[in-house]
């Protein structure tokens, strides 16, 4: 592309309008505007430009077979080389599409569910800032540029979650009251905004990580020419045996984002957020960062070590390394899969069991992308574009049911006045929202003819040619995904609330927030029927994706023995909730409280397999001990501190205070210039 350059307008504004649209509502709040349809009409515009360009760029992409790069002769800082540039190929230029118009169904869906909100101008300014960070990432032609849209979502994501920030019971997540090994096991909107910015941060020190040792070792943040040149710097950190490491550090920030075990935790506390953010945040954006940038990193690796077959001893070193790499990360999303549809069979919070699916579903993103890694030493172009294929259509399947099943639970939600679904029932009446409940429900189970059908489908063919355990581990996982999604839906359509909660008036949402997530859930059901004609654009997308190049034709489905196991499986699934509820109509919140085996599995599984309460008593509060140990040490510093002068102390006591003046843009550089310092020791130590 090197010299092809288009104009940067207009396909900057595909991640730019929302941010022009953020800075409108920031102008119109600090005028002290007071007209609620300013703040959202110019969110969902701004979106919708957004939404727009992305749709014509992709159209430009497919028709016309060769990528767009806008800006890439823009240089923002002369002393690294880094430009603007705006990158639509058959990868970037799908998910951009993907993540714009949902994000504008998200904010239409918004318009009127946050009406009367206090923080009706706040949300709306966080949301476009958000939804222009995220389109960034997903754009961005080097390394730092999407790092800063990286940062964006983590930022707003802090502030939407923890809107409601007054804490009061109704937002809450978890149980109240309920404790676990001395661990609270409810949290408050406060609470979880910090707990989802501080564990998304723990892996982004290792993607910030990583981006500096790519940068020194190849002199370029450019994601273009990193994949042109990745046979030689894959060489180069493979000899050093550092290839596997340095790749995992550097996707620590793609695990942590997308909520992959072990960093699966802030993604549960998250329901606290208003449910269009949860919507926002599960659907098509924050997680979804994660999987994009492995979607991204998978071909460059595959074909760079593919460019080095024509040496074998260097082939299979990097080869050797790539397969430790790609194992861990094809491992973590098998168990974080099934790990998570464990805990959604228990849970009674309609959106805690969406969360866990959403960090589960995501699982098996990973899996395939990992799983078509795995397969590197067989030299086929067709087995990366399969991974790529099966990850990428299922990321796309996933958003589209995922946020119809999350607005359809903020409606379902102010129906009940209650998150709990014990508190749900007798909603069958309300026909359209039914409809799209089941269509949505039953896609996320792998029902066909519905998108999630051939999309969970192509991940477990995938799976299961590069490890027959692996693919059992995706089969079992789907049967369990079945189980929890009818169950809720059995649960708040088809049968009595349990608790006597009240009956409350039942109808309709209103239409801006009923089309949204009804036109989603018939999007589902249309993918599916035009799953050949989608199976081709995704074939496609391995032609015009980086560093991969070819075209490489995908049946649409290979009917196997493995396709009619897991689909044997998720109806077993199905029926065992029929003949449970219906049949027998076992009563399961009497049942628990009698105690004995059931109860202890249940109270295991709701507990989140004891994860959060570890996570505690390890990092929490053995941090807290630490501190407490070192106390008197403390107190020598502090008087140390306090005292010194540069008369009466010594000269370096007086300058540390010097340096400690509450100053976070101190601090900030400060923290920078002693990451720096270890970094550079790393690197010499490396070598």
């Amino acid at each position: 592309m090197s010299g092809a350059y288009d104009p940067l307008m207009p396909w900057t504004l595909a991640w730019l309008a929302p941010y022009i649209g953020a800075t409108v509502i920031a102008l119109g709040w600090l005028l002290k505007v007071r007209s609620e349809k300013f703040y959202g009409y110019t969110s969902v515009l701004s979106i919708l430009v957004s939404s727009l360009i992305s749709t014509y760029a992709a159209y430009k992409v497919f028709s016309q077979a060769k990528p767009i790069y806008a800006g890439g002769d823009v240089v923002w800082v002369p002393w690294f080389n880094i430009t603007l540039g705006t990158y639509f190929d058959g990868l970037s230029a799908l998910m951009s599409l993907t993540v714009s118009w949902i994000s504008l169904m998200i904010a239409i869906y918004s318009v009127k569910y946050m009406e009367g909100d206090w923080g009706y101008g706040r949300y709306f300014f966080f949301f476009s800032f958000f939804v222009g960070s995220m389109m960034l990432l997903v754009l961005a032609d080097n390394l730092v540029l999407m790092f800063i849209g990286w940062e964006g979502t983590g930022l707003c994501s802090y502030a939407l979650i923890g809107h409601w920030y007054t804490d009061e019971e109704d937002k809450w997540v978890g149980k109240p009251g309920r404790y676990v090994l001395g661990t609270q096991m409810f949290f408050e909107p406060s609470h979880s905004g910090v707990r989802a910015i501080l564990f998304t941060r723990v892996g982004d020190l290792g993607f910030i990580l990583g981006i500096a040792i790519l940068y020194i070792t190849t002199g370029s943040f450019n994601i273009i020419e990193l994949a042109s040149r990745a046979p030689e710097w894959m060489q180069t950190l493979a000899s050093k045996g550092i290839l596997a490491p340095l790749l995992l550090i550097f996707i620590l920030g793609a695990l942590a984002k997308s909520a992959q075990f072990p960093f699966h935790e802030w993604l549960v506390t998250a329901m606290t957020g208003p449910t269009p953010i949860s919507a926002l945040i599960h659907a098509a954006t924050m997680v979804k960062a994660g999987i994009y940038l492995f979607l991204r990193i998978t071909p460059i690796l595959f074909t760079g070590a593919l460019a080095l077959k024509a040496s074998p001893e260097v082939f299979s070193l990097v080869v050797s390394q790539l397969e430790h790499f790609f194992i861990i990360i094809a491992l973590a999303g098998a168990l974080t899969a099934f790990m998570l549809a464990t805990m959604a069979l228990v849970s009674d919070e309609l959106k805690l069991i969406l969360a866990y699916s959403t960090a589960s579903q995501i699982g098996y993103m990973f899996l395939a992308a990992a799983s078509a890694g795995l397969l590197v030493y067989t030299g086929a172009i067709e087995t990366l574009v399969e991974g790529l294929v099966a990850g990428f259509s299922h990321l796309v399947s996933h958003a589209v049911f995922k946020a119809s099943l999350f607005l359809i639970a903020g409606w379902l939600i102010h129906l009940a006045h209650s998150r709990f679904i014990n508190d749900m029932g007798g909603y069958s009446t309300i026909k359209l929202t039914a409809l799209a409940l089941w269509l949505s429900g039953l896609s996320l189970s792998g029902i066909p003819p519905l998108s999630g059908f051939f999309t969970k489908e192509a991940v477990i063919h995938t799976a299961i040619s590069a490890n027959t355990l692996l693919g059992l581990a995706a089969i079992v996982t789907a049967g369990l995904t079945a189980a929890y999604t009818v169950r809720v839906i059995v649960r708040v359509l088809h049968l009595p609330p349990y608790s006597g909660h009240g009956k409350h008036k039942v109808e309709e949402a209103p239409i801006s927030m009923l089309a949204p997530y009804l036109l989603l859930a018939l999007a589902s059901l249309a993918i599916g029927l035009l799953w050949p004609s989608m199976a081709n654009i995704y074939s496609r997308m391995g032609l015009l994706t980086l560093s991969v190049g070819e075209l490489v034709h995908l049946e649409a489905i290979v009917i196997s023995g493995t396709t009619v196991l897991a689909v044997l499986v998720v109806l077993a699934s199905i029926a065992l909730i029929f003949l449970l509820y219906f049949t027998l109509k076992v009563n399961f919140p009497a049942l628990l409280g009698r105690g004995g085996l059931y109860s202890a599995l249940h109270n295991f599984l709701y507990d989140r397999w004891y994860i959060n309460p570890l996570v505690y008593l390890s990092f929490v509060n053995g941090g807290a001990k630490l501190a407490r140990s070192v106390e008197g040490v403390d107190i020598n510093i502090d008087l140390l501190y306090h005292s010194a002068t540069p008369s009466t102390g010594s000269l370096s006591a007086w300058s540390l205070r010097v340096l400690h003046r509450g100053r976070t843009d101190y601090y900030l550089a400060l923290y920078l210039l002693s990451a720096l310092v270890l970094l550079f020791l790393v690197l010499a130590l490396m070598r």
